[in-house]
């Protein structure tokens, strides 16, 4: 996201843009609408294994494609509330304050809205931040029974909003009667960072994407700039020379990149005289949930319109903050027999009658959640904070549900293996012995070294981060045409 929106500011100037990615386009298949690939036999997933701090292998839910993670994400474009810019208090510690404002961000907001075509509908959610204007379009419409859960939230007290969507609804269905969320999407009704960042991009002569480029280092000179960029592609090795180097790889893999970059000059890694890299990692607290109501069928399609946040500012113990609730795409018999040893005929049962819905917490900044390196191989030590207060809300919602008229509930979290909404890594703030990065993403350590992607966020609030990632990488780009390419 960061780095396809950045690419598709910049190119309008002319200068030379190199994007290396590491994956290739994702080809059209029927495996993309094929929920058994996806969800069960990991059709898309690479083979790449990370490791717990036991050194025990997993599987992470990260993608490689042109677009990369964008291309399977919900496309759920909301803002960072105001309060969240703010310091605030959770029942597991304090989240940081932004060493910006909303009122600073809030332009930047609109610009990415219009830039992905986003759909919404202002002033529904009384937590809703100041905006300038409506939604760049109107918001992708209730199917039958979600209207109904909307008007059975209401009547249980609580104020359903229509979740602002990235989503042309009219185009992804003329491909198929299914759930965007989790799918990828090769026809551009899903407005992700390569159907609208790369394919802008992509306009101007002056923008090449290497596909197939698998960064594995960068060097410095003895003025600390970023002076080659070593890939490998199909087995070969090259050199980029730059003039400016911005890293997207993602708040694990940019961590990463830049440890394992180091030098003689910078033994612990690059951008690291803080001894930040990799550490701060978040990666909110989520859970799914089946609430189901056993006399009325949910014949939803694609389900996922709807959010609430009652319990957002308030609602835990000593009225603590505790997050957000919005629905998942449907979550179909393949998806559930992949999470859980059901027979066909119960899970058709349940798929069947239930509304799934997606909890979501504040993972509050640790130093000692981290990315480190075992040789070459990524090691994720995610220490999970604040759970209390997703407990509360799994709670919370829970009632709401049961006042709705959904008796039974079931539940999962997630666990490290989706790393869905990963960040952190690369902190921005104004002093260089308490960030990693400037407020415009650059390095304090590398004058031509940029970080544009979700390693920059002091905190992770408790919504999804794309629409935050999107514009502070229009902010960045605004930066780097007035400063950058005049010198």
């Amino acid at each position: 996201m960061g780095g396809a929106t950045l690419a598709a500011s910049l190119a309008p100037t002319g200068v030379q843009i190199v994007m290396l990615e590491r994956g290739d386009y994702m080809r059209p298949s029927p495996e993309c609408r094929d929920d058994d690939a996806i969800f069960k036999r990991g059709f898309f997933r690479s083979d790449e294994q990370w490791l717990t701090p036991s050194g025990a292998g997993f599987s992470p839910g990260n993608f490689y494609y042109v677009g990369g993670n964008t291309k399977f994400y919900g496309g759920v474009m909301l803002r960072y509330r105001a309060e969240d810019f703010t310091e605030m208090q959770h029942l597991g510690g304090t989240s940081p304050a932004w060493p910006l404002s909303y009122t600073d961000f809030a332009p930047w907001y609109d610009k990415a809205e219009a830039l992905f075509d986003v759909r919404g509908h202002a002033g529904e959610d009384p937590t809703d931040p100041i905006r300038a204007g409506a939604y760049p379009y109107p918001a992708v419409p209730d199917e039958a029974s979600i209207a109904d859960v909307r008007a059975r939230l209401r009547r249980a007290g609580v104020s359903p909003a229509s979740l602002p969507l990235a989503v042309d609804i009219e185009h992804w269905l003329m491909g198929g009667d299914d759930s965007w969320d989790g799918h990828p999407d090769t026809t551009g009704a899903k407005r992700d960072a390569e159907s609208v960042g790369i394919a802008k991009a992509k306009q101007y002569e002056n923008f090449t994407l290497i596909t197939g480029a698998m960064v594995k280092r960068l060097q410095t000179d003895s003025k600390q700039r970023i002076t080659e960029i070593h890939y490998e592609k199909d087995g070969e090795f090259h050199t980029l020379k730059p003039k400016i180097a911005i890293l997207s790889a993602g708040a694990v893999n940019s961590a990463a990149l830049l440890l394992r970059s180091a030098n003689d000059a910078h033994p612990t890694g690059l951008a690291n005289s803080s001894d930040l890299v990799g550490r701060r990692f978040m990666n909110h607290n989520c859970t799914a949930l089946m609430a189901i109501n056993p006399w009325r069928a949910n014949t939803a399609i694609y389900q996922k319109t709807l959010y609430f946040n009652d319990f957002y500012l308030k609602g835990g113990p000593n009225n603590s903050p505790l997050g957000n609730m919005q629905l998942l795409g449907k979550i179909t018999t393949p998806i559930l027999r992949s999470q859980a040893r059901i027979p066909t005929r119960v899970a058709d049962w349940i798929t069947r009658h239930s509304v799934d819905w997606y909890a979501m917490s504040e993972d509050l900044p640790s130093l000692e959640s981290r990315v480190t390196l075992k040789g070459d191989q990524i090691v994720l030590d995610w220490k999970r904070s604040n759970w209390e207060a997703h407990e509360a809300l799994v709670a919370q919602a829970k009632k709401v549900m049961r006042k709705a008229g959904y008796p039974i509930m079931l539940s999962r979290a997630f666990d490290r293996a989706t790393p869905s909404h990963q960040c952190g890594t690369a902190v921005f703030g104004t002093d260089p012995k308490a960030s990693v990065l400037d407020l415009h993403c650059r390095a304090h350590d590398h004058p031509n070294l940029f970080v544009v992607d979700a390693s920059f966020l002091p905190n992770s609030a408790a919504v999804n981060p794309a629409l935050t990632i999107a514009a502070q990488a229009l902010r960045v780009a605004e930066h780097i045409k007035n400063k950058d390419l005049k010198e």
